[in-house]
């Protein structure tokens, strides 16, 4: 399995982002997920969405701004990114592990890992 992230760049504050996590090779049953690092702190996970789209979790900074969602057709999972603010600059790692059901935001429970994207958000 291969992720591919896209859409960081550079956005001032309270705009928008879209993040795009393309994924390929063999896609059965996995559960995706969103994670950032900052310079100089621990990475953090933010959402996550189960094989089916049915299931999400948000961690609560990111709750009410941020949306995760998934096109299974295209097999791409997004993170739409709302009111975003300077403490958000960071870099943004999609992942994906294999289960049945719901989702996990587990840093060491991930089966595969995407390059991160970088955004920054200007005050």
């Amino acid at each position: 399995v291969q992720l591919q992230a896209s859409g960081g760049g550079l956005v001032q504050a309270g705009g928008s982002l879209t993040l795009s996590c393309a994924a390929s090779g063999s896609l059965d049953y996995l559960a995706y997920a969103w994670f950032r690092q900052a310079p100089g702190k621990e990475r953090e996970g933010l959402s996550c969405i189960g094989r089916r789209g049915y299931s999400t979790y948000y961690t609560d900074s990111v709750k009410g701004r941020f949306t995760i969602s998934r096109d299974s057709a295209e097999n791409t999972v997004y993170l739409l990114m709302n009111d975003l603010e300077p403490e958000d600059t960071a870099v943004y790692y999609c992942a994906a592990v294999r289960r049945l059901s719901g989702c996990t935001l587990r840093d060491n429970g991930m089966d595969y890992w995407g390059q991160g994207t970088q955004v920054t958000v200007s005050s």
